[in-house]
């Protein structure tokens, strides 16, 4: 049985936060007092279960001090941004200078958006997060951490995300020097671009950073409308599998150099990982829930694995508590929890129906991730993947070779050109599966269905899969009580 103790003040915090970001004060309080009434309602509940009245009583109170101090800290957060220096240009040319967060995206009509720190506004000092648009090629190569100069019309946010401004860019930049880490990572990422390029077709050549590194700068638009089709977005954005597969990779050395020295080996290249796709509030989600999930493969304590989401999520709302209205990390907490509590008990049951062990566990992620992330990939694009549990069973073979190998081609590529195109050639095949698979899928009749977008789509996909995980569930438990019979 897994241990839920921190499970509670978790979704407290992570409920506080979301609503103190998008109702201010007010929504945090009731958030709050929402979270303490439903601790009390559900541990009442299940009080024989998991403890007596005492249990009760320390749960109830952690999670109403929790929920408090969560409460006070995101309202503060909120008057902050409120009353930023920033509201005083809305719709004004001012002088800014800001510090990208991550690479550039390449929109419609060839304009750029990225999100950044603010450093400078018309000349003082500032800090907060900003959104910048701009047009033309000036703005495309600027990386993570350099020091961008311009002018820029200031807007308000369109959603609630703790930013402080819209920045919309009048005229080229001033680029300054990015810190020397921050460069050599953008050396690693643009050599390991070049290499692919020069030896591998130009759809593999675009489609390989973006599954490696996370950077789709290049992926054309019909193959991302392929891969959105396919249920297979989620490969070309830096998640919790690519984490896993890396350190699980670096790990696999522990029978050469013992298992401690396996460990901070494990540990270096998870930092070395997260410089060199930038280290975004969303790398650092994926790194955190990747290494969740690889606790959850690896340990023998398996246990556990819950209590570090929990904690992790705590630590998450603590350090970047714009996360808590990112569908991203929504996803990422919802496929990293169905891999921890769903899938294993799914697989369990198919092995004792026979299935061998890998193809019970393959079905048994795929399905389960599928399951829990459909909601919110319907409430944010307004369709629903009906080939994606097949298209990701499909593709799941070639993924560790492709992350495993596209990792130490781009570690190599910036030092020894010719052995990271070396590497490179070999994930060939493996891209081109990737491709043909999300074509192929994307093409079938049916392959998505519209649905409502927003909450309705969110609920209404949510009945559904609840349903049907349901009937799952019962037709596993029928067959297993018909063979013990």
């Amino acid at each position: 049985m897994h241990d839920a103790r921190l499970v509670p003040a978790a979704l407290a915090a992570w409920a506080v936060t979301a609503a103190g970001i998008v109702w201010e004060s007010p929504g945090a309080a009731v958030a709050a007092v929402v979270s303490v009434v439903a601790c009390s309602v559900l541990g009442r509940c299940s009080l024989g279960r998991f403890g007596g009245h005492r249990a009760l009583a320390t749960g109830v109170a952690a999670v109403a001090v929790v929920a408090g101090g969560f409460a006070v800290a995101i309202g503060l957060r909120a008057e902050q941004v409120r009353h930023h220096p920033a509201t005083g240009y809305l719709g004004a040319s001012t002088s800014v200078v800001v510090s990208p967060t991550e690479s550039p995206r390449v929109l419609d009509g060839g304009r750029v958006m990225f999100r950044a720190v603010l450093l400078r506004l018309d000349g003082a000092e500032s800090f907060g997060r900003v959104i910048v648009f701009a047009s033309g090629s000036d703005y495309v190569g600027a990386a993570a951490g350099q020091p961008l100069a311009f002018r820029a019309r200031v807007a308000t946010p369109r959603r609630r995300d703790l930013s402080v401004a819209v920045l919309t860019a009048r005229g080229p930049p001033r680029a300054g020097e990015p810190a020397p880490v921050q460069r050599a990572a953008q050396h690693v990422r643009a050599s390991f671009a070049q290499v692919s390029r020069l030896v591998l077709p130009a759809e593999q050549a675009a489609v390989l950073p973006a599954l490696v590194l996370g950077d789709t700068s290049t992926v054309p638009a019909h193959t991302t409308a392929e891969f959105r089709r396919a249920g297979l977005t989620h490969l070309t954005a830096v998640s919790g599998a690519n984490v896993t597969i890396v350190c699980g990779a670096v790990m696999l050395t522990a029978a050469l150099v013992g298992p401690r020295a396996a460990v901070g080996l494990a540990a270096v290249a998870l930092a070395g990982f997260v410089v060199v796709v930038q280290p975004s509030p969303s790398v650092l989600r994926a790194a955190a829930m990747g290494a969740i999930a690889l606790l959850a493969v690896l340990s023998h304590r398996r246990r556990q694995a819950l209590p570090a989401l929990a904690a992790t999520v705590l630590g998450l709302m603590v350090v970047s508590p714009e996360l808590a209205v990112d569908v991203g990390f929504a996803l990422s907490v919802a496929a990293t929890a169905a891999l921890v509590l769903i899938a294993p008990v799914w697989s369990r049951r198919l092995r004792d129906r026979g299935w061998p062990r890998p193809l019970a566990d393959a079905v048994s992620v795929a399905l389960a991730a599928q399951l829990v992330t459909a909601p919110l990939v319907a409430g944010v694009s307004g369709s629903v993947s009906l080939v994606g549990v097949m298209a990701n069973l499909l593709v799941a073979p070639v993924i560790p070779p492709i992350t495993v190998i596209g990792t130490a081609a781009a570690a190599l590529s910036a030092l020894w050109p010719a052995g990271a195109g070396l590497l490179i050639r070999f994930t060939g095949p493996e891209v081109w599966w990737l491709l043909a698979v999300a074509r192929h899928s994307a093409a079938l009749p049916g392959a998505s269905v519209p649905v409502p977008s927003g909450w309705a789509g969110v609920l209404t996909v949510a009945l559904v899969t609840a349903v049907g995980a349901a009937v799952w569930h019962w037709a596993l438990s029928c067959r297993r009580d018909t063979i013990v019979r």
